[in-house]
Formats: C-alpha cells, structure tokens, sequence
C-alpha cells in the first residue's frame, strides 16, 4: 500500500506541474533507478565523482530547465526559476543520495549572484553554461573567516584599464574542482569599508585558478581553492560595495531553503528501509513492531516527518508570493533550514533505535543516511545562527498580527522573479505576520492542537511579562532555549495551514501535536534550568508544561499507516 503523504518511485507522478516538469522529474527518479541500489551505494562508498549523473543532467537539460530565469532563457518557454519544483528536485535528489542534492545545491548557490547582477554579460554566460550542462559554484567562506564576509581575505587590486587582479584563497566551496562559473566574493585594496566589496565570476579551468583540494573524505567536492594574480575583467564583476554584501545574504536566503525538502528526501528511503526491516525481525517468537515501545518510536518518526513536509511545502508558498510589502518568507526561510532539519535529525534517530545495527549494514541506503542527515542543520549557518535570526522577528509574530491578503497554494508554472531582487538585508525587526492564532483556530476540535495552542498563548504571556532583560538578552544560551519554544509555535502554525489546504486525516495531526505538546515542555524545562533564568521565568517554564491527550485508539489508526509501509518501496537493486 502506497502512503498518500511520502514518496514512493513505484506510484510517483507529480500531475500537479507542466508536462515538461513532470517528465525531467519522473526522468530523473527513472536514471536512478536505472542505476540501482547497489551501484548507487557502490558510488557513495567509493567517494566516485558525479559525472554520469551530470552527464545525465545535461543531456536532459535538467539544470538549465529549473535554474535559468525566463528573464534569461532566450525563449525556451519551459525555462524558469520555480521554487515549487525546485523542491521536488531536492526531494528526490535527497531520496537517492545527498551528494547529488550537493552538486545541485551549490551550483544554485554559484547562480545566486550572477541572477541578482545586473552584469549582462555574465547573466549571458551563465545561461549559456547551463545550457551546456556545467555546474557552478560559491565562492564565499574561507578557512580562516568561514563565512564571516566582513573579513574577507580575497584581495583585489585594480589594474588600471577598469578591472582587478585577484589573489586569495576560498575554503568549503561545493563543485570548485569543477565549475564553469564560480562566485567570489572579495574586496578592493583601494577602498575602505563596504564600499569596497565586490562579488565577480571566475572559472575553475583558469590558469590562474589552482584547486587545493578536496577538504571532505566524500564524492561531493567541497574545495579549497585558490586564485593567484587572476584576471577580473568588468563584464566578469557582479557587484560591488553594499551590493555585493547584500547579494551574499540574499543568495543564502535562496539556497537555504533547499535543505528541508533535502532531508525530506532522506528520511523518507531510510523509513521504508527502517520499517520493512522492523516488520520483518523476528525477536523473542514476535515482530519487533509488536513492542510497544517499537510502535512509539517508528510513529513518532512518522508524524514527525509528515509534519516536516507540511511545513516545508506550505512555506514555498510564502517564498514564491513574496515581495517587497510581504517579506514574511524570511522568517518561515530560517525555520526550513533550522526546524525541518533538526526534524529530520530525530526521525533518523528514532528509526535507529529501532533498526540498531541494521542501521550500519554496508548494503543499506540507511548507512548513508544515518550520515547524511547530520549535515544539513549545519550548512548555510548554524541552527545557533538560525535560531538567533528567527527570535528577530519573534514579538511582531506572536504580538502584533496585521491583516493580509490569503496566500494561495502557489503551483503554478510561474518565475519566482523576487528572490533576485530582495533588495537591502535589513530591516527584519519592521516585517509584520498575519495572525497565527487563526490556524490553531481551524483545528480547535482536535485535542492535542487544542492543548498545544495552551503553550502557544503561554508563550505569548512570557514574551510580555517574563521575557529576557537587557542583560539577559547578551545570553545567546537562554535566548536559543526560548527561540526553540517560539519555532515550535511557527511549526505548528504552517503545518496546521497546509493541512487545511490539503484535508490531512485528522488522527495523524492529532498524533503529531501530541509530540509537539512534548516537544514544547520539554524546551520549557530546559529553559527552566538555564543558569540566567530569573524566577519568574523559571515558574513560567514550569506552568507551560503540558502532558499530551491520550487516545489508544488514534494511536492504532495511525500506526496501521506506519505498519503499511513495509514493503512499499524496495528499491531496484
């Protein structure tokens, strides 16, 4: 039995986008399976290059067809940057492998600049790479700044006839052994301040251009690399002084969001490898699904990814109806990078509790997995880092709603033309939300969303009678404890709107909030012990634990659908 809700190569058919969508993406899980799981599994193990699958990319012009603006595409009406199929992309990509995902991401990350530039030229070259199957890269942390730009060591030396000499070294760059295209940024040695950053294109095949090596013991390519004396000509400069800064944010504020729907991916193939196996294990005359504490674990891992998918597929609608008066998309940006991939971190690890050492088995898509899944709360900045910006926004979001017009589910064939023109990273503090209160609101029936929503008004009352004082707001550690209770509230809040969008069965939203519910007292106790905490904010913390509502029965249901999960997906060997 196929679950409506993951998945699944053997039932998929994206109906919902164009024809030439659905075909590169049903295309795409077809060369994979083509592939086989022993190869796929032989490749990751062997740290092989992706050039068959970029072959296969560029043969089918899958990059170019996805990641070309139709401002750019010189009339290839299929070409457009669409951030709804963009994320089926990173689902599959993750499905199989998250060093497919990488090269992908990166080279999305490369593009970011050069589609924000008003450089021509370089827009032109762009297109044309992709058009001939190249991949790209980012060329903005270093080894002894990370990605700290305003200490940049990438110096540029004007060369008297309009343009630079570069020289420096850029560390953790994705696909830099290899890309048509690199994004670097750097600064003038002219000019003082940010007036004198300046993001321009090079390419890896340049004489100048000297690739260290490979920083990571994987098939992705996370270079160092390293530019001496290379020439910078005005048609390859992107950007300059605020510019440049602003187009470096901006463009992580692009590609972060990829992160979710990639950790989707992976933990729906290690739940069908989880559960089969679980199913299928004999243990004292039973299934190791007949112990109680067995069924907890793989539901909870269940609901739990259902919601990271709600989430995420409700936040591509606040991403692609964004504009200059509705930024809320940079909050719900954050909460996909931080909250979907610390989901995705406990729905592994419950499943491995289960499996235990199946989990390590060379022949298992799940060893990967077990791996792969670490690394994605940690790309694109920290959760800490995440964390920290979502509590910018944390008092207008729960405190001060303004009215705004109903974001529609946004699957239309449309180009998503405001991510390149987000203008000044500033200003976070002014963005304005519509109220969360009236998503709750909808479900007010169900018990543990009844009982969650108890902490959410909770919650409201310790950012107006308890919240942190001056001093305390110089204490990152207590602030991430409270960041952790207002992103459960965000969570909460878009899966709830995408469940009313999509008519979610009712037990496995009750279910899930019933791990919410514990999720949130759990983040109040640790609150209560953080060494800061005065004590009326410890008395807080205990007043808003909460147990969840019970009911066995619910409980059932919604482990019948874990249950149907064995055998659903194999995949082709």
């Amino acid at each position: 039995m196929s679950d409506s809700l993951l998945f699944n190569p053997r039932t998929y058919d994206p109906a919902h986008f164009d024809p030439e969508t659905r075909r590169l993406l049903r295309a795409t899980v077809d060369w994979f399976e083509d592939r086989g799981k022993r190869r796929l599994i032989e490749d990751y193990r062997d740290r092989a290059w992706l050039a068959d699958f970029l072959a296969f990319a560029a043969k089918e012009g899958l990059f170019s067809t996805f990641l070309t603006p139709a401002s750019d595409a010189a009339g290839h009406s299929d070409r457009r940057w669409d951030t709804a199929r963009i994320a089926a992309l990173n689902e599959i990509f993750g499905f199989y492998g998250l060093d497919y995902w990488y090269a992908w991401q990166v080279t999305i990350l490369g593009l970011g600049p050069v589609w924000q530039s008003d450089n021509t030229a370089a827009r032109r070259r762009a297109a044309e790479l992709l058009s001939q199957g190249e991949v790209f890269a980012f060329g903005l942390s270093e080894k002894a700044h990370g990605a700290d730009i305003y200490s940049t060591d990438m110096l540029l030396e004007p060369d008297g006839d309009g343009g630079f000499r570069a020289t420096g070294s850029k560390y953790y760059i994705g696909n830099g052994n290899a890309a048509g295209l690199v994004s670097v940024f750097g600064r003038r040695t002219d000019v003082e301040g940010p007036d004198g950053y300046v993001f321009f294109a090079a390419d890896s095949r340049h004489p100048a251009y000297h690739v260290v090596k490979n920083v990571v013991d994987s098939s992705k390519f996370v270079s160092e690399f390293r530019l001496e004396d290379y020439p910078v000509s005005p048609d390859d400069v992107l950007h300059t002084g605020r510019a440049a800064f602003d187009a470096a944010l901006n463009t992580v504020n692009v590609g972060k969001f990829n992160l979710c729907t990639a950790s989707i991916g992976i933990c729906e193939h290690a739940m069908y490898e989880a559960v089969t196996h679980a199913q299928n294990r004999i243990l004292y005359g039973r299934p190791v699904t007949a112990f109680p504490h067995v069924r907890r674990e793989l539901t909870d891992a269940y609901v739990r990814l259902v919601g990271m998918k709600l989430f995420s597929d409700r936040a591509v609608d606040y991403f692609r109806s964004a504009g200059p008066d509705d930024r809320r998309y940079l909050l719900f940006n954050p909460m996909t990078k931080m909250k979907v991939t610390t989901e995705g971190e406990k729905v592994i690890d419950l499943m491995w509790d289960v499996i235990a050492a199946k989990g390590f088995e060379k022949d298992t898509y799940f060893a990967q997995a077990s791996t792969e899944i670490r690394g994605l709360p940690k790309l694109e900045g920290t959760v800490h880092v995440n964390l920290a910006l979502i509590l910018k926004f944390m008092r207008n979001h729960l405190l001060s709603p303004v009215d705004y017009p109903a974001v529609p589910t946004r699957l239309d064939a449309a180009d998503d033309t405001f991510l390149f023109q987000q203008g000044p990273a500033r200003g976070l503090g002014s963005i304005r939300f519509h109220d969360w209160r009236a998503a709750y609101e909808a479900f007010a029936h169900v018990p543990n969303i009844r009982r969650f929503r108890e902490q959410a008004d909770a919650l409201c009352e310790f950012v107006t009678t308890a919240a942190p004082d001056d001093e305390q707001s110089r204490d990152l550690d207590l602030l991430l404890a409270v960041g952790q209770l207002f992103a459960l509230v965000v969570h909460g809040q878009l899966i709830l709107e995408q469940a009313e969008l999509t008519g979610l069965d009712t037990d496995v939203l009750d279910e899930l909030f019933a791990v919410l519910v514990r999720d949130f007292s759990a983040h109040a106790v640790e609150l209560h012990g953080k060494d800061s905490a005065n004590e009326a904010q410890q008395t807080w913390a205990l007043s808003a634990v909460r147990r969840p509502v019970i009911d066995e029965d619910r409980s059932a249901r919604v482990w019948e659908r874990v249950e149907a999960l064995s055998g659903a997906y194999e995949m082709t060997p």
